[in-house]
């Protein structure tokens, strides 16, 4: 008789397991942990929203508040068929301790709508947008949640919500209402460089890394998964380096070419075709035999839950950087700390795009314009700084980096719960 296969753990579980275990290592207080355990507020809005044809459908949002103790909540809006309560807890979390490893005066929510995007007409997604703005209403705001671009979102659905968002203001209100959102476009109170931040961290970290190990990213191997904003930022700052792109893989294909894949031939390709496969000089690569391919560096820059117990033998990487978050299950990174597979992981390594959204929100609410310049080396100085402390932290506690990440972040939130007492 066949044995039942052991369910695969939801993303908010793997969280859960990560916490637990990151408490233990660093003997977190134990009412810290009590409140560190659950969500502060989760959100659910039903709205209907009127379709090109006439008819009306319903939609439901999700908006999930974990915790605020060093700052208003701040993280992604997706529109995803994966968008579900729990998913959004689990993200709202992660958020939680990458702010606080940052140094960001942040606390973590996230959100978003089940849906695909694909199967909407840009006017449809513009009101689909608007309406969940409206939804939400003052459970968002500039100093109590701010919202961001995540996976299928981007600078213009930012703009739509935070027009909406200020013309529910008294008019002399509306511009000190523009850092409700972060990820906006540059035309509309954006920061430059905003869109490339979450890419170029997750190469900061890498680079960081190879200093680490005594070499360089010139000539390593890497695959990518994931074409969208962070992993074709991620290709671009990687070939900067020297690195060679041998595999790419998307929702549309996967692709292979061992002597190396242009991103920005590609990134044109993408655009004209809708698609990666095809690409030329590429061969079409197995999807599910993908991780396998023989490289010295793995940037899952997609959705969680990619690398499993399944697949994660097959990886012959030397690291591991997640520009995706939860890329990795528990018992994935089981398989690839024994084999020696060193992982960024994700609240370090993708933690570009929410130190962007930090720049951006200063810039708004006090009334400046950044340059690019100013971005780029105030970010990478920010990404530098948290992963000499994770390497630090790691070798205090003779822990792996994800475990270290979570010490480091968790002592700083325990530290304002312990001077600040709990109310009443």
């Amino acid at each position: 008789m066949a044995t039942a296969q052991k369910p695969k753990a939801s993303m908010y579980e793997n969280v859960k397991n990560q916490f637990e275990k990151a408490a233990s290592v660093m003997g977190l207080d134990e009412t810290v942990k009590k409140i560190l355990s659950v969500t502060n507020n989760e959100i659910v809005v039903h709205f209907p929203v009127k379709m090109d044809n006439g008819t009306v459908e319903m939609f439901t949002g999700y908006r999930v508040q974990h915790n605020n103790v060093l700052g208003p909540y701040k993280g992604g809006l997706r529109y995803h068929a994966t968008v579900d309560i729990d998913a959004a807890r689990a993200l709202a979390t992660w958020m939680t301790w990458k702010t606080s490893l940052a140094g960001l005066p942040y606390g973590g929510g996230k959100g978003g709508i089940q849906l695909d995007p694909k199967k909407y007409s840009q006017g449809e997604l513009e009101r689909i947008t608007r309406r969940f703005a409206y939804a939400l209403g003052d459970n968002i705001g500039p100093e109590h949640d701010i919202p961001a671009p995540d996976v299928n979102t981007n600078a213009q659905m930012m703009a739509w919500i935070a027009d909406t968002y200020m013309s529910t203001k008294a008019p002399a209100e509306r511009s000190k209402n523009q850092h409700v959102v972060t990820g906006k476009p540059v035309g509309s109170g954006g920061l430059e460089g905003r869109d490339r931040a979450t890419g170029f961290g997750v190469v900061v970290t890498l680079e960081s890394w190879a200093k680490l190990r005594g070499t360089s990213l010139e000539g390593k191997k890497y695959i990518v998964q994931g074409f969208g904003n962070v992993g074709y930022w991620a290709a671009h700052f990687m070939n900067k380096n020297g690195a060679i792109l041998v595999g790419v893989q998307d929702a549309t294909g996967t692709i292979y070419n061992p002597e190396g894949i242009d991103p920005e031939a590609l990134l044109r390709f993408q655009a004209d075709n809708n698609t990666i496969s095809g690409y030329k000089g590429t061969q079409d690569y197995k999807a599910d035999e993908f991780f396998g391919i023989d490289c010295d560096i793995v940037i899952p820059a997609a959705l969680g839950n990619q690398i499993t117990a399944e697949n994660a033998d097959s990886i012959k990487a030397q690291v591991i950087a997640e520009g995706a978050n939860g890329p990795i299950d528990t018992d994935g990174e089981t398989i690839l700390l024994a084999k020696g597979i060193e992982i960024i992981p994700d609240i370090l390594c993708n933690s570009g795009g929410v130190i962007g959204s930090y720049f951006e929100w200063l810039q708004n609410r006090n009334g400046e314009i950044w340059t690019m310049d100013d971005v780029i080396i105030k970010l990478r100085k920010k990404l530098e700084d948290a992963f000499s402390k994770v390497v630090l932290t790691g070798s205090q506690y003779k822990t792996d980096w994800r475990t270290a990440a979570y010490v480091q972040a968790l002592a700083r939130i325990e530290m304002a719960y312990k001077q600040r007492g709990i109310f009443p």
